[in-house]
């Protein structure tokens, strides 16, 4: 049994370093969904939701067991996955109580200066494309009608379908951007009343039903072998998300504590599964501490993209960790943020087996002994919402992954050291960070009218009507 391993491993270490060589590299197809929980998928241990297109990908590839959000809400996480950097970086983190964008028609945005992974591939000659829905999340707030988007999941899996026969002779990346799973939920007739799990699980199924379309289609085109496919979710699952009759319309975060909009590991811990055949090696878990900021300088590498040098890329690239050949994650040091606030730390020191994360304050949880903040529908990051801790609460996350044992002096003898040692890195952390213009400010986030998106198939009370609407 051992020859057929290290045959697999030598042909993945040849094919590796032919995409090393100068010219082009993989093809990329990076599948993103929206408040996904971590314990909603078959490979990271859910027994009763049926994904068997998103946990092929774990067992052809690499399921990554601790992949984090750079952010728990959804418009900073997905601003340091296309830009590799902490959002605080580019203005993307609020400092008030409105850390999303809830409108299309909003001024607020990534600034023109940041530089994405597609605008560096596109340097490279590759063809970028944006399958996603994601200004739909304005329309679901307003209108709360699941029934206006009837096959909404069927065209995503179609338009990526098409772009990818489009472009199967020249190298492609295309981001997959999903609706599914942030409410209102919404399912054809042929996944609603299907799951175990309501509203909720008949979106999830109909999600890995598209994911499943969209891989049958790079094997029916042949290029299933050059494309590294990456899935993950844009933070955990929102645990206060519940339906008119007290329903919860949220989804799983699976062992850990809190969920979206808190930097518990239910908000930050997400799925992360990546696969490349003929490359990476197959069935594999990898349980180091790694980011959706490492998409950006991943797919640059790869692409023969340099990075940018006249700012700070936070992500590092994940595939010498893929490949085996390094233990231990580049990323000693992880800062979880609530908004555009620090919250907390993560150290993986490289002579132990722990990971250390120490919380400068907490989200105060509604009702007491509850796992979210109810009363607020979201957990809040400042004043009256949070605790802050001095000394720091400090929790070794591989020995105790559900966060409900803090370590003292009593139970930790290095309690005092690890905490100096955690302090200095965020200290040298923050002295890194510079000013950058709120895009998240009331002003920039304010639905203004004269931005609104017009919709000739489907005209919303609140959108502008285009020429030849009628």
């Amino acid at each position: 049994m051992l020859w057929p391993c290290l045959l697999a491993l030598l042909l993945s270490q040849l094919n590796f370093l032919c995409a090393a060589r100068p010219g082009p590299g993989p093809n990329f197809l990076l599948i993103m969904a929206d408040d996904l929980g971590i314990g909603d998928l078959g490979c990271y241990g859910n027994r009763t939701l049926r994904t068997p297109h998103i946990d092929r990908l774990a067992l052809e590839g690499v399921k990554l067991t601790q992949h984090l959000a750079a952010a728990p809400l959804c418009t900073p996480s997905r601003a340091a996955f296309l830009t590799g950097r902490y959002p605080v970086r580019s203005g993307m983190a609020s400092h008030g109580r409105l850390g999303v964008f809830l409108f299309s028609a909003s001024s607020g945005g990534l600034p023109p200066n940041e530089v994405t992974f597609a605008k560096l591939l596109k340097g490279q000659g590759y063809t970028t494309g944006l399958v996603a829905n994601c200004f739909l999340m304005a329309d679901f707030t307003i209108t709360q009608q699941p029934t206006d988007y009837k096959g909404l999941t069927q065209r995503l899996a179609s338009e990526a379908g098409d772009f990818l026969r489009r472009n199967r002779d020249t190298p492609f990346l295309l981001f997959l951007s999903f609706m599914h799973v942030h409410t209102a939920h919404f399912a054809n007739p042929e996944f609603a009343g299907q799951s175990l799990h309501g509203a909720y699980g008949d979106a999830v199924e109909e999600m890995d039903w598209a994911v499943g379309q969209v891989l049958a289609t790079l094997d029916k085109l042949g290029l299933a072998n050059n494309t590294l496919v990456y899935f993950t979710s844009d933070h955990g699952a929102h645990v206060e998300e519940l339906g008119p009759n007290g329903e919860r319309h949220g989804g799983s975060n699976g062992i850990y504590r809190g969920g979206k909009a808190n930097t518990w590991e239910g908000g930050i811990r997400v799925p992360g599964l990546v696969r490349w055949p003929g490359v990476i090696v197959p069935g594999q878990e990898v349980e180091e501490p790694t980011s959706n900021m490492d998409v950006f300088p991943t797919v640059a590498r790869l692409a023969g993209a340099e990075l940018p040098t006249d700012r700070v890329i936070d992500g590092r690239d994940l595939m010498p960790l893929l490949l085996g050949h390094v233990q231990h994650s580049e990323h000693e040091f992880l800062f979880h943020y609530c908004n555009a606030y620090l919250s907390a730390v993560r150290w993986r020191p490289h002579n132990s087996s722990s990971v250390w994360k120490a919380f400068y304050f907490t989200p105060n949880f509604d009702p007491p002994g509850s796992n979210g903040c109810f009363s607020t529908h979201v957990c809040m990051c400042h004043g009256h919402h949070v605790t802050h801790h001095d000394p720091p609460l400090l929790f070794d996350i591989a020995r105790d992954p559900r966060e409900r044992h803090p370590l003292t002096p009593e139970t930790e003898p290095r309690h005092g050291e690890i905490l100096r040692n955690m302090d200095a890195a965020a200290r040298a952390h923050v002295a890194t960070l510079e000013e950058a213009p709120n895009q998240l400010s009331m002003s920039n986030v304010a639905w203004k009218p004269w931005l609104q998106l017009c919709c000739a198939s489907k005209p919303h009370p609140l959108a502008c009507r285009c020429a030849g609407d009628g």
